[in-house]
C-alpha cells in the first residue's frame, strides 16, 4: 500500500465514519475551528458517505475544508460505481440488506467530480508525531474493509502493525473509538461523528493527539450534535428507519458485525479518556473507553 508521509507538529484531530451525516460533520469540523486546529492537522479516516441523507453536500464540506482524508470503502466503491459498498458484511446478514438502500440512494446522488475526488484519495497516510511514525488507514493494513475491534487479539494487532513498518497505526471502519497498546506499539480508533458508537447515547467520537513531556497525550473525545435534524432528513428521504432511529437510541439495528465482546456491552454508555503514549516500554493491555 503506498504511503503520503507528513508531518504534524501541534494537535492532530482525528475522525472517521462522516457517514453522509451533514450535522455531524459541521460539528467536528466546528470543533476543530474551536481549538485552533488547522484543516492540514485534521484526519478523517473514510467513509465520507454512507448511511444519512445528505451524501453530495457532506462531501462538498469535507473537500471545502481542506481536511486531510484516508479513502473508505465506501469512497473505493461509489468512485468505481460498484455494485455494494464493499463494507465486508456478511451477504446474508441484515447490515448487507440494510446497506443495499443507503448505497443505491448515495449512487444516484453523488457527481462524476466528487466520484474523482474519491477516487484519487489515499489509501494511508504516514504521519510522524513526535519522532513516532503513525499510519492512517481505514479499515486493516492491508484490506481497506477489514473490521478492527478492541477485542482483537495482541497478535493480530502486532500482525497488522508489523505490515505498516511504523510503531502505530489509526484506523476507523469499525465505528467504535478504543485504543490498544500492543508492548510499545499502538492501535487507535477514534471511532466516527456519523453514527452513534452503539453505546445506548446518540453522541458522536473524535480523539487528539497531541504532544506532551514523554510521550504522545490520546484523548477519546465526545461530541454533541443536532442529530434530530440528520434523522428527519433520513426519514424524509425514504431511507432505512434502523439507522435514523439510532441517531437518537445511539443502538446499531444490526450488530451482526460484532466480535461477542462489543456485542455485551451495547447500550454501555462510553466514558471519555485520555492516556500517554509513554517513551517507555508500555505495558501490554488494553486502554479504552
Amino acid at each position: 500500500m503506498d504511503s503520503h508521509p507528513i508531518a504534524a507538529d501541534g494537535p492532530v484531530l482525528v475522525f472517521g465514519g462522516p457517514y453522509s451525516n451533514l450535522e455531524a460533520t459541521r460539528a467536528v469540523l466546528a470543533e476543530a475551528a474551536r481549538r485552533g486546529i488547522e484543516p492540514r492537522q485534521v484526519v478523517c479516516t473514510g467513509d465520507v458517505v454512507a448511511y444519512a441523507a445528505d451524501p453530495i453536500e457532506t462531501v462538498d464540506l469535507v473537500r471545502r475544508a481542506g481536511i486531510r482524508v484516508i479513502m473508505g470503502n465506501c469512497e473505493e466503491s461509489l468512485a468505481a460505481r460498484a455494485e455494494d459498498c464493499g463494507c465486508g458484511f456478511d451477504p446474508e446478514s441484515a447490515c448487507a440488506a440494510l446497506s443495499a438502500a443507503w448505497y443505491a440512494f448515495a449512487d444516484a446522488r453523488l457527481d462524476g467530480e466528487a466520484r474523482r475526488w474519491m477516487r484519487d484519495l489515499p489509501r494511508r497516510i504516514d504521519l510522524t508525531l513526535a519522532g513516532r511514525r503513525l499510519a492512517f488507514v481505514h479499515g486493516g493494513a492491508g484490506e481497506i474493509n477489514k473490521f478492527v475491534f478492541a477485542s482483537a487479539a495482541d497478535d493480530e494487532l502486532a500482525a497488522e502493525i508489523d505490515r505498516t513498518g511504523c510503531e502505530g497505526v489509526v484506523a476507523g471502519h469499525c465505528g467504535i473509538p478504543f485504543t490498544r497498546l500492543v508492548g510499545r506499539r499502538l492501535w487507535h480508533n477514534a471511532g466516527a461523528v456519523g453514527m452513534p458508537a452503539n453505546d445506548g447515547t446518540p453522541r458522536a467520537w473524535y480523539s487528539l493527539l497531541s504532544l506532551e513531556p514523554g510521550g504522545i497525550r490520546i484523548e477519546h473525545r465526545a461530541l454533541d450534535y443536532d442529530w434530530s435534524v440528520a434523522a428527519a432528513k433520513m426519514r424524509r428521504a425514504g431511507l432505512p428507519e434502523g439507522y435514523a432511529a439510532a441517531l437518537g437510541s445511539g443502538l446499531w439495528p444490526s450488530r451482526d458485525v460484532l466480535p461477542g465482546a462489543e456485542r455485551r456491552r451495547t447500550g454501555v454508555p462510553l466514558d471519555e479518556v485520555a492516556l500517554t503514549w509513554c517513551d517507555e516500554p508500555a505495558v501490554a493491555g488494553v486502554c479504552e473507553i
